[in-house]
C-alpha cells in the first residue's frame, strides 16, 4: 500500500477542484491512500470522501520561511509518505517537494500552463483556445507518479441531497413547486464581480415569481451588508452570510435547483454538490481551465470582446475602465438562464 502526500494550499476554488480528483483516485486505487495538505478552512470539502482520502490542515503562519518549511517537512516525514504530488507549484511547495526529493521520495508537480495563459490574456494577438482544465492537470500529476485514472465524479452527496434538518430553522421547509435558487454575488476581484446594481435587478426580477426561493451566499462584513439589504428589500430572499459554516452551505447547495455565481469558489462548491451553475465571466474566461467539474446542465454567461480575457485571476484593472465585459450581460439574460435550468430540473 502506498501513501501519497498531495499539496494544495490555496485558493478555495482551486482546493475544491482537487476533490473530484481525489475521489476518482480513491475509486481507482482503494488499496492506496492520499493525504491532502492544505489550509484548515478547506477541511469541510473532504468530509464525504472515501476512507482512503485524508485531510491535513496546517496554519502556514506557524511555518514561515525556510526554517519553518524544514520543520514542517520533518513533521510530515513522520507519516512515511511514499510519494509527493505537488498540485500548487509555488515557492512553499517547491521547497517542500525538493526536501522530499533529496530524501529519495518520488515527486511530481502540476504544469500550470503559465506560458499558454499569458498568450490567452495578452493585449494583442491573443490565442483563444481551450486550455487543459485544472482538474485534468491535477490528475496528470498522479499519472506521472504511476497512478493514472479516469475522472468520475457526480456529487459529494446522494441523489436526494444532504441532510439539511440541522439548518431547518434558517431555510424552512421546501414547498411543493418551489424553485430553490442560490446566488453568490461576489468574488475576490472586481474584474469578476457582476455590477451590484445589476445584480440587485436580477434579484428583484427573480423575487417577483412566488415560486422562487432565493438564498444569498457570501462572507465578510461588506458582503453581509449587501445581502442583508436585499433580504429586507425583496420577498422570498434569505441572506445566509455569517449564519452557517461551509459544511452546512454545501448541504444546502445540494438541494438547490441552480446556483448563480461569479468565476469564484462558490461556482466550484455548488458543482461539488452536484448543482447546475449559471456562471458569469468578465475579465476571466472559461478557456483558462478554471471551470472545474460542472454538471452538463450548467451554463456560462459571457460576451465576446477583443480585450477578453485580460486576466487569469480577474485582479487587473480594466484597460478601458468601463468593465464592458460585465455590464454587457443583462439581468434579463441571467434570469432567463436560471429559469431555463430550473424548468429542466423540475421536468426531470
Amino acid at each position: 500500500m502506498a501513501h501519497i502526500l498531495a499539496i494544495r494550499f490555496s485558493a478555495l476554488g482551486d482546493i475544491a477542484m482537487t476533490v473530484p480528483i481525489l475521489y476518482s483516485f480513491a475509486m481507482r486505487y482503494p488499496e492506496h491512500e492520499v493525504t491532502l495538505l492544505s489550509r484548515p478552512m478547506a477541511a469541510p470539502l473532504f468530509e464525504h470522501l472515501p476512507a482512503n482520502i485524508h485531510f491535513k490542515g496546517v496554519n502556514l503562519k506557524n511555518y514561515e520561511g525556510i526554517t519553518g518549511l524544514y520543520r514542517l517537512s520533518r513533521e510530515l516525514q513522520e507519516e512515511h509518505f511514499d510519494a509527493v504530488a505537488d498540485l500548487h507549484d509555488v515557492v512553499r511547495t517547491i521547497v517542500l517537494r525538493h526536501i522530499f526529493s533529496r530524501r529519495q521520495i518520488p515527486t511530481s508537480y502540476i504544469d500550470k500552463g503559465r506560458y499558454e495563459k499569458r498568450k490567452l490574456t495578452r493585449s494583442h494577438h491573443k490565442e483563444l483556445y481551450q486550455l487543459t482544465p485544472s482538474p485534468e492537470r491535477y490528475a496528470l500529476v498522479f499519472a506521472e507518479l504511476g497512478y493514472p485514472f479516469p475522472i468520475h465524479f457526480t456529487s459529494l452527496f446522494p441523489p436526494e441531497g444532504a441532510d439539511i434538518s440541522p439548518i431547518a430553522d434558517i431555510v424552512g421547509e421546501r414547498q411543493e413547486g418551489e424553485q430553490w435558487i442560490g446566488i453568490a454575488p461576489f468574488a475576490a476581484h472586481k474584474g469578476k464581480i457582476y455590477p451590484l446594481s445589476q445584480m440587485e435587478r436580477v434579484i428583484a426580477l427573480l423575487s417577483q415569481n412566488d415560486k422562487n426561493r432565493i438564498f444569498l451566499f457570501g462572507a465578510g462584513e461588506k458582503e453581509k451588508n449587501w445581502c442583508e439589504k436585499w433580504d429586507k428589500t425583496y420577498p422570498h430572499v434569505t441572506s445566509l452570510v455569517g449564519r452557517m459554516k461551509m459544511n452546512r452551505e454545501l448541504a444546502l447547495m445540494s438541494h438547490l435547483d441552480t446556483m448563480l455565481s461569479m468565476d469564484s469558489a462558490n461556482m466550484h462548491l455548488a458543482s461539488l454538490a452536484g448543482t447546475p451553475v449559471v456562471s458569469i465571466w468578465g475579465a476571466t474566461h472559461p478557456f483558462a481551465g478554471f471551470t472545474g467539474i460542472q454538471t452538463a446542465k450548467s451554463k456560462t454567461l459571457q460576451v465576446e470582446l477583443p480585450c477578453r480575457p485580460c486576466s487569469i485571476f480577474g485582479n487587473k484593472k480594466c484597460r478601458k475602465g468601463d468593465y464592458e465585459c460585465l455590464w454587457s450581460i443583462t439581468p434579463q439574460e441571467i434570469v432567463a438562464a436560471i429559469e431555463d435550468i430550473c424548468q429542466n430540473h423540475h421536468k426531470n
